[in-house]
């Protein structure tokens, strides 16, 4: 008889090639389900590494000598996000593994136990989960880790204003004359109503905009993070204490993780995106969870986006049943 999530042996792991965001959602979804989950980064090789997550002859060798070893060995339960994973689960399923994927694989899902996909993703199937957004650790617990790890801006006037910068992409194209304006608009707000701006930008951040963002931002902002020359990044800080979090319109990442908080969400000029991002925003303009960024910037009530904790009940369920 196929053993339960609970009872199964050998644990739960995450695995990822270690890009940000396929990492941060691999983990996200393992420790929902496993508190102890630990995480495997990938390292791809030629040729699989092109092919994935096809299958090659060979492909035990795809990601190192680590990776081989863990398929002698293979955890209970293997959670992965992206491409390469999604060969890196297929090989693990093979060995044993229970394996769920998470974002849509590009091949038919009854290759894993179970494939997570956003909503806008449109992947269907008997095995397929659905979540609106993507997977992320915030919540109430982790919000509060997050005020003691940074706390700093609990000494700031209120309303804190946290303004989270991404960059342009093939779905949400805008140039520096759109982020100065954005700028612009958060400015008059502070200095008509009070309150204090925070900043962080990403990994996406391109050098123009973290200049423009230094140039524009330097004396109004309390707290600004444009990299790694600015110290650690308070962006987990920035979330847990904001008062109202204004978003780029470029990420859905950025956008999931500020909707799982209870602050407000102000986007910039929504209209911008395009395509399955525009859907996901749609989505979240249609339950409430947001509101474009206008003269206002009004508070208004909030149910924090948690789809990390349902998904994982659900992936949970189905594997106990299977």
């Amino acid at each position: 008889m196929e053993r339960s999530l609970h009872d199964a042996a050998g644990g739960t792991l995450a695995v990822s090639d270690g890009r940000a965001g396929n990492a941060r959602q691999a983990v996200a979804l393992a420790r929902a389900l496993d508190a102890a989950a630990g995480d495997f980064m990938l390292e791809p090789r030629a040729p699989w590494r092109w092919c994935a997550p096809r299958r090659l002859p060979g492909d035990d060798a795809a990601f190192g000598d680590g990776f081989a070893a863990l398929l002698g060995r293979p955890p209970a339960l293997a959670v992965g996000c992206g491409r390469q994973a999604a060969l890196a689960t297929r090989l693990l399923r093979e060995r044993g593994a229970r394996v769920v994927q998470a974002l849509d694989p590009r091949l038919a899902p009854s290759h894993w136990d179970v494939v997570v996909a956003p909503e806008h993703d449109r992947l269907r199937g008997d095995n397929v989960v659905t979540l609106l957004g993507s997977l992320n650790p915030v919540d109430d617990a982790w919000l509060e880790r997050a005020r003691a790890e940074f706390p700093a801006p609990a000494e700031l006037a209120g309303p804190r204003v946290a303004f989270l910068v991404g960059g342009p992409t093939a779905q949400a194209r805008y140039d520096r004359r759109e982020l100065t304006a954005w700028i612009e608009a958060i400015d008059a707000i502070l200095a008509r109503d009070g309150g204090t701006l925070m900043v962080s930008a990403s990994r996406r951040t391109p050098p123009g905009f973290r200049a423009r963002l230094r140039e524009r931002c330097a004396k109004r902002a309390a707290l600004l993070w444009l990299d790694a020359g600015d110290g650690e990044n308070p962006y987990p800080g920035l979330l847990a204490w904001a008062d109202r979090i204004v978003c780029t319109p470029d990420s859905v990442n950025m956008l999931s993780e500020a909707a799982a908080t209870r602050a407000p969400v102000h986007v910039a000029d929504p209209g911008i995106a395009q395509g399955r991002l525009r859907t996901f925003v749609d989505a979240l303009s249609a339950r409430g969870r947001i509101r474009p960024l206008d003269a206002a910037l009004a508070p208004f009530a909030v149910e924090p986006l948690r789809e990390t904790a349902r998904v994982a009940a659900e992936v949970r369920r189905r594997l106990d049943a299977g």
